[in-house]
């Protein structure tokens, strides 16, 4: 069956191109162009539906450059902490849960989502704050960031922890002034030892999945990314492709550490691939975790701390080359940037012919002296620019004026740096039109205009996540624009981005997000997805 698109605005994304029409058939774009062009290629077929989009826009399906669709997942079920601002009201909210949902005494409490920045005591709780919720259950509650969180007294020892137990390189185990656990868990500590013995069963975890594909869709994002997978998490998604329950890509980053494990044949899974392998160099700057060259703000004599020495990346970069596996290395600070652009720098002339497209992910506070030499390495950069909206106030308090130029787009863009755009979920939700905004705009919560000189047009924005995106995964012959070859890959939005003020990206609605061809999420009009700012 055939479809032709017309009375709408499309957006081919192909520079900035637009079309009157659009054909497409068994999940494969035909013909873009004059509705007359479509409608001669159509002559020969033996049927066609036509779909008026009543003024609307179609362009294409947007594609995530950056972030964890199984650990989305996996926080579908958790205790939502996101609106804790006080440490009494996150107590309330875990012991409100405990009590709704008839939680067992020795049954596993966790939380998802609060942020010690916007507590009122500016601080993350200890293990006898959680202790006051309950010391029947182990409580576990993760920083919105995913790179820190706290366990109560019977989480720590229902996970071995004890005063004895050392910090993993990289991380550290939180400890007071006396030298007692206080139940913090910091980078590796918190993503390498706190992890529950308890896990649902593969009914629920496939639930979980589905809901989490859900959430992309509704923003409009035919392709996603689990960007550290590990064997627990590839066995959800591989499960979920062979019973045909992907409904969208997922291109899987397998975890570094855990390569043993990695499967070695991977073709013919419907709708997953992995794509290369991801490592972590450093933390978070709203936790003040990233790893920098120069202190922090208010600690003259603290620069956070890097996960890896530099001659392990190298060999990790090595590695990769050697496999020809593309790379994606997580690096907020511009110290992680350099220990990156040395490995890289080390190892790529010894293999000149490879195109392994490595990015660097976030690349928060990157300089403009480092894009000039990511340039010459050919290297990309996935920037999770939304951090000017969400953080950006803290930056300022953490950074002075280097939290000005955090995201520095503009400068990517005069340094011929390849970048593309993400939200790196579940740290936020995945809205990608947000993201296209706060690129544009690089406004805080509390009104501060970051460094005006580092934003970019909606046209520059969309491409991002779009075309450039593709280009990332290396699927930009297939994706990314509306063009004849390309998947039917696309959205339906009620007005187009390039017409409506910056200020009102937030509030265009997904109207239907189609991949290849078939609709997969339709808006239902009572229901408003968006927030405003």
């Amino acid at each position: 069956m055939a479809v032709l698109y017309i009375n709408g605005t499309i957006l081919t994304m192909k520079q900035k191109e637009t079309a009157q029409a659009l054909l497409e058939e068994d999940g494969r774009i035909l013909c873009v162009g004059t509705q007359a062009q479509c409608r001669q290629y159509a002559q020969g077929l033996d049927s066609l539906t036509i779909r008026d989009l009543k003024g609307q826009t179609l362009m294409p399906g947007l594609i995530d450059a950056h972030s964890h669709i199984t650990a989305l997942a996996s926080t579908v079920d958790l205790v939502p902490l996101e609106t804790a601002d006080s440490i009494p009201r996150l107590q309330e909210l875990l012991a409100q849960a405990i009590r709704q949902r008839k939680t067992e005494a020795g049954q596993w409490v966790q939380g998802f989502g609060y942020d010690h920045n916007f507590l009122t005591e500016h601080q993350h709780p200890t293990r006898q704050q959680l202790d006051q919720v309950s010391t029947q259950h182990p409580i576990l509650i993760a920083h919105a960031s995913g790179h820190m969180g706290v366990c109560n007294t019977l989480a720590l020892e229902k996970l071995g922890i004890t005063e004895q137990t050392p910090d993993p390189e990289g991380g550290k185990i939180g400890r007071d002034e006396r030298g007692k656990l206080n139940g913090y868990l910091e980078e590796t500590a918190f993503i390498t030892l706190a992890r529950p013995q308890s896990q649902p069963d593969p009914s629920a975890l496939q639930r979980q999945l589905d809901a989490a594909q859900q959430i992309y869709l509704s923003y409009g994002i035919t392709t996603a990314q689990d960007g550290m997978t590990t064997p627990a998490s590839w066995q959800l998604l591989d499960e979920a492709s062979r019973q045909d329950r992907l409904k969208l890509d997922v291109v899987c980053y397998w975890d570094m550490r855990k390569l043993s494990e990695m499967p070695a044949h991977v073709s013919d899974r419907a709708r997953l691939r992995i794509g290369g392998v991801k490592i972590f160099l450093d933390g978070s700057p709203q936790g003040k975790t990233a790893w920098m060259s120069r202190p922090y703000r208010l600690q003259p004599d603290y620069c956070g701390y890097p996960v890896w020495r530099d001659d392990q990346v190298e060999a990790f970069v090595r590695q990769a080359w050697q496999q020809g596996w593309q790379l994606l290395a997580h690096c907020n600070g511009d110290a992680a940037a350099d220990q990156l652009i040395r490995a890289v720098a080390a190892v790529e002339p010894q293999f000149p012919d490879q195109d392994l497209r490595p990015v660097m992910i976030h690349a928060q506070l990157v300089r403009p002296d480092q894009l000039r030499q990511m340039a010459a390495l050919k290297m990309a950069a996935s920037f999770f620019v939304a951090h000017t909206w969400y953080w950006g106030d803290i930056h300022l308090q953490n950074f002075g004026e280097r939290g000005m130029r955090i995201s520095p787009l503009h400068s990517a863009l005069q340094a011929h740096v390849p970048f593309t755009l993400h939200q790196d979920t579940p740290v936020i939700r995945p809205d990608m039109l947000e993201t296209v905004q706060c690129a544009c705009r690089r406004i805080t919560r509390q009104g501060q205009q970051l460094d005006p000189a580092e934003r970019i047009s909606v046209q520059q924005a969309l491409e991002a996540v779009t075309i450039n995106a593709a280009w990332q995964y290396h699927e930009e012959d297939r994706k990314g624009t509306l063009e004849a070859g390309k998947l039917a890959d696309m959205i339906i939005l009620d007005r187009n981005p390039l017409c409506c003020p910056v200020s009102q990206l937030t509030q265009i609605h997904i109207e239907e997000t189609i991949k290849e061809g078939k609709t997969v999420y339709r808006r239902k009009p009572e229901v408003s997805q968006k927030q405003t700012d």
